[in-house]
């Protein structure tokens, strides 16, 4: 019961949101040269983090999807910026160019991606030499933290802990990504950890609102109407702020080498 990518009504679905400071901050020490480098958004759904690229100082960036609505989208969303351009193509057949990146970026994309090894090979092969790889995503671990007043993703799966076996069985760990990694002919690996702010909430009626609307909802699209209002409630019960609410999400990111 997931969304579905392709269909028009979902088309700004990734295009309401703006890539966080602590992002940004986290892609400046993993990649200093940002403002040198030609770079790929692989997965780029709304064009959010193609914008932040953009925002960064990266003079030229391609979005790449395989949905034509989330495209529509994107384009939309970063008509302003003449240095981004988007194509249609999946993550183990781009259509881009051999050796002409310096920056690919993947985020919150492999766990849609059952052959790692294939969507690794087809980044290194559009890669420069010494060219870097950036992948963000979440590992079984980082979606089994506990919710809290800042970690509220962790209260979907105390609540339903179907949406648990569900959540760990999509997510690809550590140890396999860095593996896969090195099998392709990567170096110079590295992983961090990431807690990127999410939004920030005046007041708790805010976040509860957020979450009832939240149309990127992801794996809440697994919940029927009345889930979604049981699940709205135990937040409610246990969140113990009123205001202001920090929401975060943990993430593994991966930076490689060509």
């Amino acid at each position: 019961m997931g969304i579905d990518f392709h269909k028009k009504d979902n088309q700004t679905t990734y295009t309401t949101r703006q890539a966080d400071h602590t992002w940004m901050e986290a892609m400046k020490e993993l990649v200093p040269s940002m403002n040198t480098s030609k770079a790929t958004d692989i997965g780029c759904g709304g064009g959010i983090y193609a914008k932040a690229l953009a925002d960064m100082g990266v003079p030229s960036v391609i979005g790449v999807d395989f949905s034509q609505a989330m495209l529509v989208g994107a384009k939309e969303n970063c008509k302003e910026y003449h240095n981004i351009t988007f194509k249609q193509g999946n993550a183990l057949d781009t259509g881009l160019d051999n050796d002409s990146f310096q920056l690919v970026l993947e985020r919150a994309l492999i766990h849609h991606i059952q052959d790692l090894k294939a969507c690794f090979q087809e980044a290194y092969r559009v890669l420069e030499d010494k060219g870097i790889y950036i992948i963000q995503d979440r590992t079984p671990e980082d979606c089994l933290l506990k919710g809290d007043n800042c970690h509220i993703r962790g209260y979907f799966f105390e609540r339903f802990p179907k949406l648990k076996e569900r959540e760990i069985k999509r997510r690809h760990s550590n140890e396999l990504v860095v593996e896969t990694l090195k099998e392709i002919g990567f170096s110079e690996i590295k992983e961090v950890k990431l807690w990127e702010t999410r939004n920030v909430y005046e007041q708790k009626e805010q976040l509860i609102k957020d979450v009832q609307e939240r149309t990127g909802r992801s794996i809440l699209h697994e919940l029927d109407d009345g889930e979604l209002n049981e699940l709205v409630n135990y937040i409610d019960k246990s969140i113990s702020t009123e205001s202001p609410i920090v929401e975060k999400d943990r993430w593994t990111i991966w930076k490689a080498v060509k």
